[in-house]
């Protein structure tokens, strides 16, 4: 999938992943794609409860060996 910009929290644990986020967030355009590579298990769990808290789209999430994907469109 196409993004717009990609963060990189591997080795960070909550709630950093998702304090980071939300910074590269709010200097997107609504509609831009954020893709955020994590090593943070609990990030799944995180950024789900992450979109539905902020009205952003949580548009995909995937596990590729030890690190977990996610992509958030901006509201």
């Amino acid at each position: 999938m196409q993004f717009d910009k990609e963060i990189d929290t591997r080795g960070l644990n909550c709630p950093l992943p998702i304090l980071k986020a939300k910074k590269a967030l709010t200097d997107m355009q609504s509609g831009q794609v954020l893709k955020v590579v994590a090593t943070d298990a609990g990030s799944l769990r995180d950024f789900q409860a992450f979109a539905k808290q902020t009205g952003n789209e949580l548009v995909e999430q995937q596990t590729q060996g030890q690190e977990f994907i996610h992509l958030l469109r901006r509201r």
